[in-house]
């Protein structure tokens, strides 16, 4: 990442993924072995109420597929991208108009222009981590064997 943008400190992203929240997956895809699902999973055990989100619509563990964010019949607190670098900027342009708290890319996702207009609408951003092993990291303590 450039010198501009700076992650969350620990404190900010332990209570983001402490706290249980409505969570929109970007890109969440029905296989298993995709770790969009597996980190869909992951949110869902730990509390969150995830929303998957992909194109191709359908259902994914047990709830109804999104087609787009502003398809999400409830409000999102926070939106968990698995998209391509350049499906970054549409994803938080559809954000703006539902205005959640927290946007995270996951790993390899980077893109400052975006992150800065996200962060200047309000929303924390997370880019370049992952929910599960941030959760290693800072809940060590509670994850069991």
């Amino acid at each position: 990442m450039d010198r501009g943008f700076q992650n969350p400190g620990d404190e900010r992203i332990r209570e983001i993924l402490g706290t249980p929240r409505s969570i929109a997956v970007v890109g969440c895809s029905t296989d298993p072995s995709r770790d969009s699902h597996r980190i869909a999973k992951l949110l869902q055990s730990r509390g969150h109420r995830v929303f998957p989100v992909n194109v191709n619509g359908g259902e994914i563990l047990g709830r109804p597929v999104a087609t787009s964010l502003t398809a999400i019949p409830e409000p999102i607190e926070m939106i968990d991208v698995f998209r391509r670098p350049d499906a970054i900027a549409g994803i938080v342009d559809e954000a703006l108009t539902i205005q959640p708290q927290v946007l995270w890319l996951q790993l390899g996702l980077i893109d400052e222009a975006s992150a800065a207009r996200a962060t200047a609408a309000g929303m924390t951003v997370v880019m370049d981590r992952c929910p599960a092993i941030e959760y290693r990291r800072l809940f060590e303590d509670e994850i069991r064997p």
